[in-house]
């Protein structure tokens, strides 16, 4: 099947082979970087994001693919669509703040605007459920800022399906980065 690309690999020579190893890490590696730089730049852990479910539709269908910010000083209100992270669970949930509340500061501690926005506590609800999340919340009553991972600014609609796919078929994840790894070692730039 890859008879005349091991050929080729073979023609190559070491140097030449240890320098399109090079490239390929270098690639990813600046792939990565990017991903960090990203996520500094919108303060968020996952500024982009794939819907995995149609809880939210008809806003977004599953395989979109969602660009997300969480600004620091911002505050959110009711029909914002983010996204969080419960703890212990492993897939953040996109849906739609429902209610919000701001929790007073204690008396005797000075009120600062970054401690009422610590404060905020949100319940949301995907568009397509009948009702809210708090059963999704793991015994907690509200979701904190802590929890939210950002605010979808933006999308691209079905996109995110090759991610799906990639999930729901591991052979096809593994097939495609054994044949992007050999194309790389086979590349002559």
């Amino acid at each position: 099947m890859f008879t005349e690309e091991l050929k080729t690999l073979r023609r190559l020579g070491f140097r030449q082979v240890l320098l399109q190893i090079l490239n390929f890490a270098s690639v990813i590696t600046s792939g990565l970087m990017i991903w960090k730089g990203l996520g500094l730049i919108t303060n968020s852990e996952s500024p982009i994001v794939v819907v995995l479910s149609g809880s939210m539709e008809p806003a977004f269908y599953r395989g979109d693919l969602l660009f997300l910010t969480n600004p620091p000083h911002e505050r959110y209100h009711t029909g914002d669509i983010t996204v969080y992270k419960i703890p212990g669970a492993d897939i953040p949930i996109v849906h739609r703040v429902l209610e919000t509340h701001d929790v007073a500061p204690k008396k005797g501690k000075k009120a600062s605007s970054s401690a009422t926005l610590d404060k905020q506590l949100l319940l949301t609800k995907g568009d397509n459920n009948y009702v809210d999340d708090i059963e999704l919340y793991q015994g907690l009553e509200w979701l904190e800022r802590k929890h939210i991972i950002g605010k979808v600014r933006g999308f691209l609609p079905y996109v995110g399906y090759v991610t799906i796919a990639m999930n729901d078929f591991p052979q096809l994840k593994y097939a495609l980065l054994g044949i992007l790894g050999l194309l790389a070692l086979i590349q002559r730039e």
